[in-house]
């Protein structure tokens, strides 16, 4: 018998019988997205794309189990119920038949800042959000090691072949707006022009010295977001007016730029140790935005580092991502 889809109120997977997840991703969320990228099965399958979503969502919380194991805290609250439990091999094709595209529109479904009061991470009415990117290690096979590469360390290489992602992060709450992720081999800039879409009118990025090469200062501005980057302190900027609070202005291709010079000391347990910082922003005007705050602010900058230290020791647990192809790593990773 054909069935374009599981129907929303009867069966062993109705709502609400897989879990605390269907409360925080529902099913009509997930059937959308299925229907959107035309992913609905074509016919009753022992595991449904449906589940095949909540699956790939689990195994990210119970990510040092194998699939199966996975499956059986998925259903954990269906005993009792004429539940078959797939095997290995089922649960593989499974997740192959899903592809990548239902969880990427489901991540974008879902990202976004978190709903939290004004004043939580926000300055002076924007959004502060920041850009960076990591690495994280992929299994170590034939497959992820045609695209996924060793990096070098030192005088040796990383033991996995890693992958290289770049997020966007909003700060106070280090919810997630937006990630790209691919092979190591292309670099951070790469993947933050591609992040550009996730920028709108009212944020304010954050972003380190990598970022603030003048092709992708001009390509992040031209989103309407406004920006806060370090750059080097030896850059030679053209000077086109002096502010009353002792920063300057400039021009980076066709876009005006505040610069703004300080001397940060920070004192620890160890001493106090001072450097020389030179920040770019689009906020030119000091009597609005004063240069002494934004010093202060561009602290939230290290907002992601954390993200991505919980992401790789609490998460993970300093595992590496099961995935152990591209393009499972794609269905997992959500890009």
């Amino acid at each position: 018998m054909e069935q374009t889809a599981i129907t929303r109120t009867a069966g062993v997977f109705a709502p609400g019988h897989i879990g605390e997840l269907t409360r925080i991703v529902p099913f009509e969320m997930v059937d959308e997205v299925l229907a959107e990228t035309g992913a609905v099965q074509r016919r009753i399958r022992l595991v449904p794309a449906r589940v095949t979503v909540y699956l790939l969502l689990a195994g990210a919380l119970f990510n040092g189990l194998g699939y199966q194991q996975v499956f059986d805290r998925l259903c954990a609250g269906l005993a009792g119920l004429p539940l078959l439990r797939p095997s290995g091999s089922a649960l593989r094709q499974a997740r192959q038949r899903l592809g990548p595209a239902p969880m990427k529109a489901l991540f974008n479904l879902v990202s976004g800042p978190a709903a939290t009061t004004a004043a939580a991470g926000r300055w002076r009415g924007l959004r502060v959000v920041a850009v960076d990117g990591t690495l994280l290690p992929v299994p170590d096979c034939p497959a992820n090691l045609a695209v996924f590469t060793r990096q070098r360390l030192g005088n040796g290489t990383s033991g996995y072949p890693q992958l290289r992602l770049a997020a966007l992060v909003a700060c106070g709450t280090r919810s997630l707006i937006g990630a790209v992720f691919g092979p190591a081999t292309h670099g951070e800039l790469e993947y933050a022009r591609r992040l550009a879409d996730s920028l709108r009118p009212g944020m304010l990025l954050l972003g380190d010295r990598n970022f603030s090469s003048a092709a992708l200062l001009n390509q992040l501005a031209s989103t309407g977001a406004d920006l806060l980057v370090r750059c080097k302190t030896n850059r030679k900027l053209p000077l086109v007016a002096r502010c009353r609070d002792g920063s300057v202005l400039t021009r980076i291709g066709p876009l005006t730029m505040r610069v703004i010079d300080a001397e940060i000391t920070i004192r620890t347990a160890q001493g106090a140790r001072a450097g020389h910082y030179r920040l770019l922003t689009t906020l030119t005007d000091p009597a609005t935005h004063p240069a002494g705050e934004l010093i202060r602010l561009y602290h939230e900058r290290w907002e992601i580092e954390t993200a991505y230290a919980e992401l790789k020791s609490t998460i993970l647990g300093g595992r590496v991502l099961r995935a152990r192809t591209p393009a499972s790593s794609r269905r997992s990773g959500h890009s």
